[in-house]
């Protein structure tokens, strides 16, 4: 059973930064790609991160330049460096977990999630 608990949400004012973490448990999660969602009040979950078993990421095109995924395989944690935060970043932040080789920033890619972590940027 995977499980997945993220951290580092907060309050911050714009151009500020913060630093989420995705503690990761019950897996290989060498072999895992793994990801970032985010869901705003009234809108759709997106996608904003991923980074794959290989170490390869991609980027949503309104957080590129700004924020970084990372991931440490010794710890099974995952972070998302958030720099320069814009109100519009201003969400709840998910961290998510797939068994495939390859994701792309689709939620239907991956199959565990965890509660959800909230930013807000002002």
């Amino acid at each position: 059973h995977v499980q997945l608990v993220e951290s580092g949400g907060g309050s911050v004012q714009a151009g500020g930064s913060l630093r989420l973490s995705c503690v990761a448990s019950g897996y290989a999660y060498r072999s895992y790609c793994m990801g970032w969602f985010r869901q705003a009040p009234g809108k759709e979950r997106e996608g904003v991160a991923t980074i794959d078993s290989d170490g390869s990421t991609s980027y949503a095109d309104s957080v590129k330049g700004r924020f970084t995924i990372s991931k440490d395989n010794a710890k099974n944690i995952q972070y998302l460096q958030m720099n320069s935060l814009k109100p519009e970043d201003t969400a709840m932040y998910f961290c998510a977990a797939s068994h495939r080789v390859t994701v792309s920033l689709h939620a239907e890619h991956f199959e565990s999630w965890g509660q959800g972590t909230q930013v807000t940027v002002s």
